[in-house]
This record gives structure tokens, sequence and C-alpha cells, in this order.
């Protein structure tokens, strides 16, 4: 099993994280979280309550949430070893600074670790349209060896709900990681019997 680190920040789709995090601990990955001030604003905005009340529901262990605030923490150094980093949703200011190589929070210090470590990074943005300086960030991130993954769900799968939505972005997140992904149907391979897809997995956002 592998070992993540999931950071929301203050974006809209503060749902994508949270079903990333419920999926990757359902599949017996071992989660580490970090939710920005303005990310934990936009979850009790988008689902009603805070990200404190989602950490047992979704199986996190409240010592591996981090507060974005604690440069300290175990993840903000290169020896603490990740198999990957995925900020979901990633504001366009949380891209500004990790772009610029400023290390204004945890979130944004470890990004700048997984770039230097060569680990992956995926940055998932949602924001419309984007601005000739937001293209601008993200292109220097990709250039740096980051994962551009665009909150864009398909439709090819017939998602029924928001949930089916949802599902579609945090199963290509997994895919990126390199993971199996069940939470929605693959072009021409149907899902069949899925664990992840249940509401459990998906912890109910």
């Amino acid at each position: 099993m592998g070992k993540y680190l999931i950071a929301i920040t203050g974006a809209s789709g503060s749902v994508y994280g949270l079903r990333t995090m419920g999926a990757l601990a359902a599949g017996g990955h071992e989660v580490h979280a970090i939710v920005s001030p303005w990310g934990d604003h936009v979850i009790h905005e988008e689902t009603g309550r805070p990200f404190s009340s989602w950490i047992k529901e979704l199986g996190l262990c409240r010592d591996r949430v981090y507060a974005p605030g604690d440069l300290a923490a175990g993840p903000s150094s290169g020896s603490f070893a990740l198999d990957g980093m995925v900020i979901v949703p990633c504001s366009m200011n949380s891209a500004g600074s990790i772009a610029s190589g400023i290390a204004g929070n945890l979130i944004h210090r470890c990004a700048l670790v997984s770039l230097k470590e060569g680990r992956p990074l995926i940055l998932v943005p949602r924001e419309t349209p984007l601005s000739l300086l937001d293209l601008r960030k993200l292109t220097s991130l990709a250039e740096a060896g980051a994962v551009i993954l665009p909150a864009s769900p398909a439709f090819y799968q017939k998602p029924q709900d928001i949930d089916g939505l949802v599902d579609f972005i945090a199963g290509k997140i997994l895919s990126r990681l390199g993971l199996e992904q069940r939470l929605f149907e693959a072009w021409g391979s149907p899902l069949k019997n899925s664990p992840w897809g249940s509401e459990a997995a998906r912890g109910q956002p």
C-alpha cells in the first residue's frame, strides 16, 4: 500500500479532495492530510460541515492531519517519504506561490519538497475561465514536473448525479498516481462490484 499526502485549499470543489481521501483510505493506503484555513471554510460552505467532522468518516487518522501553519511537520522534510502528493482543489493563489518557489504554508512547502525530490505531485485547479497569468503559473508548474489535472469531469460514463461527477475526478487522480481506480467505468471497461464506489468509501460528501 502507498503513502499519500492530500491537501485541500480554498478553491471551490472541496468534495473532490474529500472523495480522494476517502477512496485512498478505503483502498488501504496511508493518507496524510492538510487543509488550509480557506479550504476548511469552503468545505463548511459546500458540505455544511467543517473538515474536522469528516476525519473519522473518511477513515483518516487525526495524527496524520497537519496544521497548515506547522512548517515543522514531518511532510515538510524530504526525508519524509511519500508516494505522491495531491492538491485538490488547488487555488490559483496556491499555484502561484508554488510556481514562484514560495513556501508560505505547509501545503506550499510540501509541494516544493515533492518537486525537488522528484515525487509525483498532482494539482487539481478548479477555476474558469483561466487568465493568461493562471495559464503561465500552471505551465511553469508542469515544466517543473507537476501534473496539472483540471477538475473537468467527463460524461461518457453517464453520471446519474453529482457524486458521479466527483467520482470521475477522484478516479482520474488515483489513476494518475498509478493506482487502480473503481470509482467510475473507464472507457470500454465495465465497472463491476466496486467497493470504492460505495457510500462508505465516498465518505458521503
